[in-house]
């Protein structure tokens, strides 16, 4: 007595799963169109990587000659900060993609419910990348407003009080 299967598992046993199979179909395709995007964002973790490390050097070499910022060791920390945002971030991506490949190798040799959560843990770590890139964003931010309090003193302004001073102006 052969027993019927949907999704490459028993029909008795579909009960017990979590509905993978039957929510979504995956072929060897989905993972793959992963791809462009995890690399693009891993490009431009590393050009935000590079650029901090160009700062921490111009820093460092400002300090060696004697010249004290208002806020460095401010700077310092947050460049540290974002650097270690960055580094998980990039462990993330580099993740998310290696979960790509072996979803398509699980597909590949049929294990489509465990292809479904190698699939999910892609999905998952891609999104966790995006919020840290997210945290990193804002840290910028705030070292850029550190720049600018040495420059010059920033009251608590925000775009509509830029937008109505550029019209008086």
């Amino acid at each position: 007595l052969k027993q019927p299967y949907k999704c490459g598992v028993p029909v008795y046993k579909e009960a017990k799963r979590n509905l993978l199979c039957s929510m979504i179909d995956i072929d060897i395709n989905t993972p793959a169109l992963l791809f462009p995007a995890i690399t693009l964002l891993m490009l431009a973790y590393t050009n935000r990587f590079l650029s901090l490390a160009s700062l921490v050097r111009k820093l460092h070499e400002e300090y060696s000659r004697g010249e004290r910022e208002k806020n460095l060791l401010k700077q310092i920390k947050n460049l540290r900060s974002r650097i270690n945002l960055i580094r998980y971030m990039q462990a993330l991506g580099v993740l998310s993609f290696l979960c790509c490949v072996l979803c398509m190798y699980v597909i590949f040799r049929g294990w489509m419910e465990m292809a479904h959560w190698i699939f999910a843990a892609s999905l998952i770590f891609l999104l966790l990348s995006i919020i840290l890139s997210l945290l990193e964003i804002n840290k910028s931010t705030k070292a850029i407003e550190l720049v600018l309090s040495d420059i010059e003193e920033l009251n608590k302004e925000n775009i509509f009080t830029d937008i109505f001073r550029k019209g008086e102006d």
